[in-house]
């Protein structure tokens, strides 16, 4: 299984993935979800993704080698990253029918994938890309996007993401979430990766790798474990309130 999220702030963005991959309890391998792409000095573009490791392996070499060929249609090419969006959609779709016409069977071909980044005159976004190819972005409400297994680290980020987060704030916010999917999913698991992108920076330099033994990630852990007790303790009892039998 996978988790990933990005998040979109009017500072910028924070993307984060786990590097876990599994098929079954006894296959269990590392592979990097995140894909970073700095090809051209007006646009920084990042790639997640989850889903069928086959699938998705697939679909980033097709954007690797339409970049490299210079082919028409290539994350280059385009003026708008809305653009890439259809562009990532299609390449991701077509895979997918590709393998579910050889009818496969046991075989789920379905993948899905993060898309975010800035070109010289947009803001920078996230978008989420679904199997079938279409896609939504963030909102001044819901400013994040999750794939994967997304709900265990759900309710932290509705609970303190706004657009005017900081970066900082935000990342923290994100390895909370990803802590809290790793505490109750054994298949979403470290490296954890990190990208902290600054607008109009067009650099994708504050990129890190968190391993499991990483300091900073076990004082996350430990620190929200604490708080998390405390705050539960410090909660007044229903039965303050309420008629208990």
């Amino acid at each position: 299984m996978t988790y990933c999220v990005a998040i979109s702030l009017d500072e910028g963005l924070v993307l984060t993935s786990d590097s876990r991959t599994n098929a079954g309890i006894d296959n269990v391998s590392t592979y990097s979800k995140m894909f970073r792409y700095e090809t051209m000095p007006d646009r920084s573009i990042v790639i997640m993704s989850a889903g069928n490791l086959a699938t998705t392996q697939c679909v980033i070499e097709q954007i690797r080698r339409d970049i490299r060929e210079g082919s028409d249609h290539n994350i280059n090419s385009f003026k708008y990253l809305s653009d890439i969006a259809d562009y990532l959609g299609n390449v991701l779709s077509s895979r997918i029918r590709r393998y579910s016409e050889k009818e496969q069977t046991g075989f789920a071909p379905e993948a899905t994938l993060l898309f975010a980044g800035q070109i010289q005159g947009e803001r920078s976004q996230a978008f989420l890309i679904y199997p079938q190819g279409n896609h939504i972005t963030t909102s001044a409400q819901t400013p994040y996007l999750q794939i994967g297994e997304s709900k265990y680290g759900k309710p932290v980020l509705d609970r303190f993401l706004t657009r005017q987060t900081s970066l900082v704030d935000a990342a923290t916010c994100a390895l909370i979430s990803m802590d809290s999917t790793m505490k109750s999913n054994a298949s979403v698991g470290p490296p954890i990766e990190m990208m902290m992108y600054k607008n109009d920076s067009y650099t994708l330099d504050n990129h890190h790798v968190l391993e499991a033994d990483d300091p900073y990630l076990i004082a996350i852990r430990r620190e929200w474990d604490q708080k998390l007790c405390e705050a539960f303790t410090a909660m007044p009892r229903i039965s303050d309130f309420v008629t208990t039998k």
